[in-house]
């Protein structure tokens, strides 16, 4: 419990949540199992209101953000000002996941939770993929979790493209074992798990994808 949920008698989950945010439970998972020890600086590809980044900006990481809604990119500035003042601003900018306004090898790790599955193409996924892979380190994490096929085959309708209707009513860009596989290789990417998937009672289902880029 943190010294201020402790002091004013919070439940855990009230403790739980100055501390970590509304975090994504995965990528939690991969800070308990020691995956960000020693990184410095991090990119969150599609950040939103920064609901991934609360830990990282109290934790004194180096934290970047982009998002392509300018409204987003307000409320994480906001969110750093209060938890990691010494943070510039300009850390947090307006762009696209495909045009990362960073340079090559300049992040320890990056970050891109629920934000992949909205490609409009295979083209697209390609460039967003290869743009985060181009501003990660050389050793660094790349850590997403994406909407994919995995175990509802049979309950998704193909639209062309990669796209696919869901029987939660949604439209996304879905991703399968074999082609995240095939795009690992092709990175030059080892993975540091193998692919995990939950299935929302048949109705959509999301896969986690943690790979290191090779020395």
């Amino acid at each position: 419990m943190t010294p201020t949920a402790a002091a004013s008698g919070a439940p855990p989950s009230a403790a739980l949540r100055e501390a970590f945010g509304d975090i994504d439970i995965y990528l939690f998972d991969q800070l308990l199992r020691g995956r960000f020890d020693g990184v410095r600086t991090v990119l969150d590809a599609g950040c939103g209101g920064g609901r991934n980044l609360v830990y990282l900006l109290r934790g004194g990481f180096a934290v970047h953000g982009v998002d392509r809604d300018a409204r987003s990119v307000e409320r994480v500035r906001r969110l750093a000002a209060e938890l990691a003042p010494g943070l510039p601003a300009e850390n947090f900018q307006v762009a696209e996941v495909d045009a990362l306004p960073f340079a090559d090898a300049a992040m320890d790790a990056v970050i891109s939770s629920a934000v992949l599955h909205f490609a409009a193409d295979e083209a697209h996924f390609g460039r967003m993929v290869d743009e985060m892979w181009r501003v990660l380190r050389p050793g660094g994490l790349l850590f997403a979790r994406l909407a994919s096929s995995i175990g509802i085959e049979a309950r998704v309708r193909p639209l062309g493209g990669g796209r696919h209707y869901l029987p939660d009513g949604s439209e996304r860009f879905l991703v399968d074992e074999a082609g995240l596989l095939a795009r690992t290789e092709a990175l030059g990417g080892v993975l540091l798990d193998p692919i995990k998937t939950t299935n929302v009672q048949n109705l959509r289902a999301m896969t986690t994808w943690c790979v290191r880029k090779s020395q």
